[in-house]
């Protein structure tokens, strides 16, 4: 069993299962389900939060194996997993070192991750590890603003929001992760919308990925 201590963040979980009901009902659904369409075949979440893509698998998916190191996330997860239209196991584990076997899955899905993992770098060789060849994975992330001024006040705030907000970082380029890590990108979507009302429209990317 991997040692999750420092994945714990109890009060970040406890906003963020706020947050993200908040979230959902302004675009975040709507992008869920974009990144997930047409997915099929055997599914590795990393990093699966409280679940909130569970509901969205199209009925082509025939296993997902949800990752999750947060023990409140990851009980929320679990109760999602229940209702889900296919088959959900949510269980312990970290992106540095994904408790799977070598080229076992047929898809990986990251949403909203990349920002607060430790290294991304890691994560995303663990994932390509876990795919099989010609894996897909499906991405949909908030990334560095493309608004050079914007991008410097996110460069600025990013250490402390890192530190009260579970790791997650404003600042990180994730496609540049994603190609530097040695997928292939064959679709990707950039674009701004506000999650939350109390925060700016922020930039997101979301697209497809092959091994």
């Amino acid at each position: 069993m991997a040692d999750l201590r420092r994945f714990q963040h109890p009060r970040f979980a406890r906003l963020y299962e706020r947050i993200s009901r908040e979230s959902e009902t302004r675009g975040t659904t709507a992008h869920r389900i974009r990144m997930l369409q047409g997915l099929g075949g055997r599914v590795i979440e990393i990093g699966a939060g409280n679940g909130m893509n569970f509901d969205h698998y199209p009925p082509g998916v025939t296993e997902v194996v949800a990752v999750e190191p947060e023990d409140r996330l990851r009980a929320s997860a679990q109760r999602a997993a229940a209702a889900a239209a296919v088959p959900v196991t949510v269980v312990a584990g970290h992106s540095d070192a994904l408790p799977a076997d070598d080229a076992t899955f047929d898809a990986a899905v990251i949403s909203l991750v990349l920002c607060s993992v430790p290294d991304p770098a890691t994560t995303l060789a663990e994932t390509r590890r876990v795919l099989m060849p010609g894996g897909q994975l499906r991405f949909f992330e908030h990334v560095r603003s493309d608004r050079p001024w914007f991008a410097l006040i996110e460069d600025l705030v990013s250490p402390l929001w890192a530190r009260a907000g579970g790791g997650c970082h404003l600042n990180r380029d994730a496609a540049v992760a994603i190609q530097s890590a040695g997928f292939e990108i064959q679709q990707i979507d950039r674009f701004h919308y506000r999650p939350l009302r109390s925060a700016p429209s922020q930039a997101h990317i979301l697209g497809t990925a092959i091994v």
